[in-house]
């Protein structure tokens, strides 16, 4: 199966599972990986791509075994492993999780359900928006938030990214290699990526950082045109030309599907013990969605390792 040849191989879903994931990112495949090693029914639900949000990410560097790779290669490996040790992966929205005492239920927005004794959430996070006006009327029109998909829309333009993190750093160094020129726009007096990733931007020529400033909004007519900017301390407006606006200024957890059911912080970030157990037995959160110091692969893989581990020593 292809990267994008999504449904077209989707499991059959059976009425019962050991363990049952919701998300198919690097936390849920390694979860599947260890499930299956350990002999487990196990089925993992994706509404999207399997690969999960690395699959967005267009070189992946701090993998361990792999100096560099295409993050869409990356994510259809951790996909192709969790298969081989016959890990089911089902193509659905589910939109719905019950917990009973022995069980827990998943429903799917079709209505049909999956019962299990161990469920992982391992939902991921999604781009934070910035909420200035015509970032929604724009989007797909010029406002993006991955590089990876649509940086070669905009090969020989001039383009924005909005952020200074290790995201906005690593993805304007890969739009500098197609568009004529890049601004990164960051609302702090300094960068906040990992310092080899700073050296790349500011030895690039192509790479312009303004810093100190917020974006006001995007403007244009049918499509991005110009966005205003404003400086933090003077509130002094300035308007830049452009062809694209990328966004990188952080990332919200997936977890609505258990909002009522586990115990989550005001940021909506599940809280986990250190097996990756939610308040609720039989329930664990793995990768981004949990409250932790560093979010990266390495730590969603390890996270779904450790969940499987416990789970089928206490559950299984």
């Amino acid at each position: 199966m292809g990267l994008f040849d999504i449904g077209s191989m989707s499991a059959e879903v059976k009425e019962y599972y050991d363990i049952v994931i919701i998300g198919a990112g690097p936390a849920g495949l390694t979860a599947a990986i260890y499930a299956r090693r350990a002999g487990l029914t196990v089925l993992v639900i994706e509404k999207a791509i399997e690969g999960g949000a690395v699959t967005q990410t267009h070189i992946v560097e701090n993998w361990p075994g792999e100096i560099s790779i295409e993050g869409q290669i990356l994510g259809q490996k951790f996909a192709d492993h969790a298969k081989h040790f016959g890990a089911e992966i089902h193509y659905a929205f589910a939109q719905k999780v019950t917990a009973e005492r022995e069980y827990k239920i998943v429903e799917f927005d079709n209505g049909s359900t999956v019962k299990c004794k161990v469920l992982i959430i391992a939902t991921g996070t999604e781009p934070r928006k910035l909420g200035v006006p015509g970032e929604s009327e724009f989007r797909g029109k010029g406002v993006t938030y991955c590089a990876a998909c649509d940086g070669y829309l905009f090969k020989d333009k001039d383009v924005v990214v909005i952020g200074g993190g290790d995201s906005a750093c690593d993805e304007s160094h890969f739009l500098a290699k197609i568009v004529n020129s890049v601004t990164m726009i960051q609302n702090l007096p300094y960068l906040t990526a990992a310092k080899v990733l700073q050296e790349r931007i500011l030895n690039d020529p192509k790479i312009k950082v303004v810093t100190n400033h917020v974006v006001k909004e995007i403007r244009g007519n049918k499509k991005v045109e110009e966005i205003v900017i404003t400086h933090n301390e003077t509130n002094e407006e300035t308007v830049i030309k452009t062809d694209g606006v990328f966004i990188y200024v952080g990332l919200l957890p997936k977890t609505e599907i258990v909002k009522d059911v586990v115990t989550m912080n005001d940021y909506g970030y599940i809280i986990t013990d250190e097996n990756m157990e939610t308040n609720v037995p039989g329930i664990y959160a793995v990768g981004d969605i949990r409250i932790k110091s560093l979010r990266q692969i390495v730590t969603a893989t390890a996270d779904g390792a450790i969940a499987v581990e416990h789970a089928a020593k206490k559950y299984l």
